[in-house]
């Protein structure tokens, strides 16, 4: 029996491409709580079945746990708006999750700027 070829190999990323534009824009537009300041959405992954969507975020300012807890807080709000959106059979479950890669960019980019200048002290 031939293996049953995949419809669309790429859907899953498309799926959560639009999921990262649609949640930015209901972020910014249509979300009113305070404690969720200037939030960027950095990557959104989806399963397979599209049953749960992590969203990893980040923010300019403010608290990023209060930030967290208000997000996962308002996540049903955000998925009915994703539903009125999106054109798929399964909207996922919203998982905020707060991602820390600029913070540790920084941090490294730091360390490099300080070996660079012990290094020209040396010679």
């Amino acid at each position: 029996m031939p293996k049953r070829k995949a419809a669309a190999p790429n859907r899953a990323f498309k799926v959560a491409d639009q999921i990262q534009r649609d949640l930015t824009e209901l972020i910014a537009r249509e979300l009113k709580d305070p404690r969720v300041g200037m939030v960027t959405i950095q990557a959104v992954e989806v399963t397979p079945d599209y049953a749960h969507a992590k969203i990893f975020f980040s923010v300019l300012t403010g608290d990023p746990a209060a930030t967290t807890e208000a997000l996962n807080q308002a996540a049903g709000f955000l998925r009915n708006g994703l539903f009125k959106r999106l054109h798929i059979h399964t909207v996922p479950t919203l998982h905020f999750l707060f991602d820390r890669t600029t913070e540790r960019a920084a941090d490294m980019n730091a360390l490099i700027a300080q070996a660079v200048a012990s290094r020209s002290k040396d010679e």
